[in-house]
């Protein structure tokens, strides 16, 4: 599930917070790391005397900036820190989780020994043992590439890109509302287990977009940039601002929003319809990313998020796909910079690339080291996390891509090969069932397609269909040059929800004989 606003912890600002292990300002980081390992082990002690087979401590510290306009002003700005730890155990074959903010001696020995309680209460109603998949203990160091740490540049220079952007976007006759974003993360984190790993990892992440809207009679109207529901995020550093070059795109999408009160509507009917790489990332995300996680297959996640089509008896046996369908799991840094990669889990397993549908036949789950069995595997494929220190790790999508096409191929190309069709661009909606089968999206905007040219622009466009359906219907994907790791900071899981970024990488793609129409009826 793709959520539009992501909840935050309530926490405090920074400046009126000290970290507990902190003996001065002067700390180095050799002196550091060994107070992490050493308040880590408070915990793994008393856990393991308190009887429990294996225990693990996460010490998460979080920082987040957040800003916005509207029409204008500020809309919100928040810079705020958080700082706590987590510990997991295994006792009498059962789970039990405890977390707290309190990093003194008596305040983490008191977490692990909750945490074991509560382990030996889940074990009086579990079905089964819970069984670990084997890994390799890991001592690492591992920080997201970035050149510019985006806490590096001021409050003050945000707002003033922010507002020059905002300006650029209402400058445009027929904009009613301009709204804007810019949001930083930094999250730091040791990892302790009772196996031997000693994990330390530095992620960074950046993002930024704006909406132009245009209302007009009864209709609203709407463009985004570079995406819808909060634009662009990646693993990066304050250089990703830069690169997307915000504020040259601005008048041309505020000149678009106000077009589309204009065109025509999207006509309805069966077409062969071609979807721009941001939207095919949110079709990727719900019908293939969320219906793959091992834990909503075994009806461990069902309450929240709905269950899944992909039952374990389709494994290497559904036909997911045409033979142009490849798509992968890949947490590694060379498959880019999505909000999906990093160099460990929240269990320690290093980061892997699972084949999740191979030339069209699916292939492969989101597992853990607890589910790895249930499909055969001995080892996990890495994929638990957490959204912060409070929070049980669970299976998450890491990047959920489509491979580009291997012949070279443009999206203007792509175009002139389709002789009707509609072009699909940004996300407006969604909807799809609990189990991941039915759906049916609209789009900002669309340009209806005749004897391989772009003609009339439409407003309203929506498309419509069954997951295997839909990708079987999968013809032509653009090459690896129209490709981008587009990433989703708001997806939500979990109870208590837990809201984490996800990599989705795509390029343009022509899909045969697709139900367009309908979402907008009357509108």
């Amino acid at each position: 599930m793709w959520h539009t606003l992501p909840r935050r912890h309530s926490i405090l600002p920074f400046s009126r917070r000290s970290r507990p292990w902190e003996q001065s300002k002067s700390v180095s980081v050799v002196n550091l790391k060994l107070r992490m390992k050493e308040i880590a082990n408070w915990a793994l002690n008393v856990a393991t005397m308190r009887g429990a087979s294996y225990a693990d401590a996460r010490i998460v510290s979080q920082r987040s900036r957040a800003l916005t306009t509207k029409n204008g002003k500020v809309g919100s700005a928040s810079d705020a820190e958080s700082t706590g730890m987590s510990v997991r155990v295994l006792a009498d074959g059962a789970w039990g989780f405890a977390a707290s903010e309190n990093l003194s001696r008596a305040g983490v020995e008191a977490t692990a020994a909750r945490a074991v309680e509560i382990a030996r209460a889940s074990a009086q109603v579990k079905q089964q043992d819970v069984r670990l998949a084997p890994e390799k203990p890991v001592t690492a160091e591992w920080v997201t590439p970035h050149v510019i740490d985006p806490f590096a540049i001021s409050v003050e220079q945000n707002i003033a890109l922010l507002l020059n952007i905002d300006s650029e976007l209402r400058a445009v006759a027929g904009i009613t509302l301009a709204e804007t974003n810019l949001n930083f993360n930094r999250e730091e984190q040791w990892f302790i287990s009772s196996e031997g790993s000693d994990i330390h990892q530095t992620k960074y992440s950046a993002g930024a977009g704006y909406t132009a809207y245009a209302f007009a009679g009864n209709e609203i109207q709407k463009r985004s940039y570079p995406n819808s529901y909060g634009g662009q995020w990646q693993n990066k550093g304050y250089e990703l601002i830069e690169e997307l070059k915000l504020r040259q795109n601005a008048r041309r999408i505020a000149e678009e929003a106000v077009a589309l009160h204009h065109a025509e509507q999207c006509p309805e009917g069966t077409f062969d319809i071609i979807l721009d790489s941001s939207q095919l990332g949110l079709q990727i995300h719900e019908s293939i990313g969320h219906p793959i996680e091992l834990d909503r297959v075994l009806g461990m996640e069902a309450n929240f998020a709905g269950t899944s089509f992909l039952t374990l008896d389709k494994l290497r046996t559904l036909r997911y796909g045409s033979e142009m369908v490849n798509v992968v799991a890949d947490a590694r840094q060379e498959h880019g910079p999505g909000l999906g990669t990093f160099g460990f889990d929240d269990e320690g397993v290093p980061a892997q690339c699972t084949p999740i549908i191979t030339d069209g036949l699916f292939t492969g789950y989101l597992s853990s080291r607890e589910t790895a069995h249930t499909i055969g595997e001995s080892r996990s494929g890495g994929t638990l996390r957490a959204e912060g220190w409070n929070r049980l790790p669970m299976i998450r999508m890491t990047n959920i891509s489509l491979l580009p096409g291997e012949k070279p191929l443009s999206l203007e190309e792509l175009i002139a090969s389709t002789d009707h069709g509609i072009l699909m661009q940004t996300n407006r909606s969604w909807s799809i069932d609990d189990k991941r089968y039915n759906f049916q999206f609209g789009c900002e905007i669309g340009w209806e397609i005749k004897h391989g040219k772009r003609m009339r622009m439409v407003k309203n466009p929506s498309y419509s269909g069954i997951t295997t359906e839909f990708w079987n219907a999968l013809d032509t994907i653009c090459s690896r040059d129209e490709w981008t790791l587009w990433g989703t900071p708001n997806c939500g899981k979990g109870q208590p929800q837990q809201v984490m970024g996800t990599g989705h990488g795509a390029a343009p793609s022509l899909f045969r004989k697709i139900k367009v129409g309908s979402a907008y009826k009357g509108s």
